[in-house]
């Protein structure tokens, strides 16, 4: 929205994307699991090909689900809000289908997300009056402006945008750090001839990342409450999947077809 760009199109572009970064984040868990000196082999139940492909039909459902999800926003039946609506309805739904729903569960999931939900809107609240001491500031409109005026190639523009926006990461949440910049980037991204969707990929990866950033990236907090662990070690367990999006970041620099294919090859649907 703060572009004026298609939600149909930047879902799109996010999704060859993610299924990279996630396949990449797979790849380091499987591989630390081989190293780590707690994984013994022989007590791990072997399972045989047919076997995997087998218990994998249990994806089917959840596939469904996500399909009807984004479907629904890019057919134009749904706004986002309302689509993530049909996702919670269509949870309910799946849950009672495997009769994995009762009264207990239900209530338990309830209080879980409650829980979660007040961590992260006092955690959004804490964000929001630093964002405001911030804004009145004119430090992040400040650094944006200083960036506009060095006159960057391509390349050199978004390296500075990376290192900025991680730097901004680190004391914002990512909404505040988009919405307090944006104003300013935008010119400069359209200027380099930049495809605005596939910025759009850029600036979430780059956000997330910094929000798993000490001293106050919001994601650490988040895990912290949701599992006790110290600060420091939460923020050393994160590190490598600080690197694996960084080098996410450049794969996306490389070879741009990874966000741009799909919305540039899949007919754009009425709800836009």
């Amino acid at each position: 929205m703060t572009i004026n760009e298609s939600i149909s199109k930047l879902f799109f572009a996010g999704i060859l994307p993610g299924i990279v970064l996630a396949g990449m984040f797979m790849a380091y868990v499987a591989v630390m699991s081989r190293f780590s000196k707690s994984w013994n082999p022989a007590e791990e139940p072997r399972m045989t090909f047919g076997e995997r492909v087998a218990n994998s039909r249990f994806l089917i459902p959840v596939l469904c689900l996500i399909a009807v999800v984004i479907g629904s926003m890019y057919l134009g039946y749904a706004t986002a809000t309302e689509a993530a609506a049909f996702g919670v309805i269509g949870a309910l739904v799946l849950a009672a289908t495997q009769g994995s729903l009762n009264w207990r569960t239900f209530t338990e999931s309830l209080m879980g997300a409650t829980r979660t939900s007040a961590m992260i809107a006092l955690i959004l609240a804490g964000a929001a009056f630093l964002s405001l001491a911030m804004g009145f500031t004119g430090l992040p409109r400040g650094l944006a402006d200083l960036i506009a005026q060095m006159e960057l190639t391509r390349f050199e523009l978004l390296m500075v945008l990376l290192v900025f926006y991680i730097i901004l990461g680190m004391f914002l949440d990512g909404i505040s750090s988009v919405v307090l910049t944006m104003a300013v980037v935008e010119p400069m991204v359209r200027e380099a001839g930049i495809d605005l969707i596939w910025f759009g990929i850029f600036i979430v990866v780059v956000v997330e990342m910094a929000q798993i950033t000490p001293p106050i990236g919001f994601n650490l907090f988040v895990l912290q409450g949701m599992t006790d662990h110290e600060m420091g070690f939460i923020a050393r367990a994160a590190f490598p999947m600080f690197l694996i999006m960084v080098v996410m970041v450049f794969v996306l620099i490389w070879f741009p077809e990874i966000a741009t294919w799909l919305p540039d090859n899949i007919r754009k649907g009425p709800g836009g």
